[in-house]
């Protein structure tokens, strides 16, 4: 004989915890729902804490590579125009022989020549002994000891460029 209570068709939902099968009178669902989902917010928020730790910690790494490849260009640069400032110095006093060599010695046209020579000759010599950074110190101490006549000669310059750009 069959049973007067027949089975309802079970649902997917049923023996699942806090559905409406045999667990459904459990006083304990809510709370346990809560404290396994607090536990998986705090295993996602500290997944994504190292995630964001490793991505912080990438970013400064290729900024510190970055910042050393700059450092090397900018140290590389400055070799190159401290050479070239040399070349330059060295260019100056072969021109100052050449002047010498080629050019009267004797007369206003001697004299000039003469004059110019030794003063390629001497730029030529200060350029190659004298870094770029020995001359940037070397006009600081002209302008401090002629700080009016610097001022005039950099408006003056300033005003010549500004009539060159404009034409």
């Amino acid at each position: 004989m069959q049973s007067s209570k027949q089975s309802a068709p079970r649902s997917e939902f049923e023996n699942m915890p806090g559905g409406l099968g045999h667990d459904a009178d459990k006083k304990t669902f809510p709370s346990d729902l809560a404290s396994r989902g607090a536990e998986k917010a705090q295993e996602l928020a500290a997944a994504a804490g190292q995630k964001a730790s490793s991505v912080a910690e990438k970013a400064k790494e290729t900024a510190r590579d970055a910042a050393n490849k700059a450092g090397e260009v900018a140290k590389n640069v400055g070799h190159k125009a401290e050479d070239a400032v040399s070349s330059v110095g060295g260019q100056m006093k072969t021109l100052a022989g050449t002047i010498r060599e080629k050019a009267p010695h004797e007369g206003i046209v001697g004299s000039t020549a003469s004059a110019v020579a030794s003063t390629l000759d001497s730029s030529g010599a200060y350029l190659q002994e004298h870094n770029l950074s020995g001359m940037a110190e070397d006009m600081t101490d002209l302008i401090r000891r002629y700080p009016i006549q610097s001022l005039l000669v950099g408006i003056g310059v300033g005003f010549l460029l500004a009539k060159a750009t404009r034409s």
